[in-house]
């Protein structure tokens, strides 16, 4: 048994977005390490229960909460019912986001509104909600880009917007909470190899180039960031961007 599952034991944590890729990956690494957790889904309600049963393998408590990151009610209730389920809520991890990539002049107002109501407005309110809830030594670890960092080529304007502003969110959690011990940091992935950007995909090779490694990362090597920073060896690391991206932004 590591360390950190002694330290980690009886934590809870939210995974928003975590009944695929990146998210579900987190939700059983911090079972792993001892945490309960509860994760959010909005259409895949059988995913959503596979990963349940993947973290009640682990010998923790979980539960799937359907909740659209863009609904600003239904993000407060997933949070406020991770600390009905659970008595606490100890980490949150802003993981439920929405792509777009597409040229400038074809991005239509509605998309603009979806996708920064997700990827902007839905971590700024998890984070508000979780943070009144949250005791001293809490995390808030929110998952961008690393094309908030560098971006590639054209058409990702929106998205890259959208993940940038995840940068402000994070530094600006981290001075605001500080002084409650509650740390705030974001990790950057990119490329990484889930359904929605698999890495034998069409658009996979110039991907994999643009990487200092040449490959595809795996979402369970995001969720071993993810995990590092949830736990008591990061309580001095806040207000950082990490680039889990195989060199993509090198």
């Amino acid at each position: 048994m590591r360390e950190e599952d002694d330290m980690n034991s009886n934590a809870a944590a939210l995974v928003t977005g975590g009944s695929r890729g990146i998210g579900a990956a987190v939700a059983g690494r911090l079972a792993e390490d001892g945490m309960d957790v509860a994760i959010t889904y909005v259409s895949d309600a059988g995913a959503a229960a596979r990963v349940v049963a993947a973290v009640e393998a682990r010998g923790r408590r979980a539960v799937a909460l359907r909740a659209d990151a863009g609904d600003a009610a239904e993000v407060e209730n997933a949070v406020g019912e991770t600390v009905r389920r659970f008595g606490r809520l100890d980490v949150l991890v802003n993981n439920a986001g929405v792509g777009a990539v597409g040229p400038l002049e074809a991005v239509e107002s509605a998309e603009v509104d979806r996708v920064l109501a997700v990827n902007v407005r839905g971590a700024f309110l998890a984070a508000q909600a979780a943070a009144a809830r949250m005791r001293e030594g809490g995390r808030i670890i929110t998952i961008g880009s690393c094309m908030a960092q560098r971006v590639p080529g054209p058409g990702g304007v929106l998205y890259a917007m959208s993940k940038a502003a995840t940068i402000g969110l994070t530094k600006a959690l981290a001075r605001e909470l500080g002084g409650r011990g509650i740390t705030a940091n974001v990790v950057h992935p990119r490329p990484v190899d889930t359904d929605m950007n698999p890495a034998d995909g069409p658009y996979a090779g110039p991907q994999a180039v643009m990487t200092a490694l040449g490959r595809f990362g795996t979402p369970a090597e995001v969720a071993d960031v993810v995990a590092f920073l949830a736990g008591p060896g990061a309580g001095w690391v806040t207000g950082a961007e990490l680039a889990v991206d195989g060199g993509h932004a090198a």
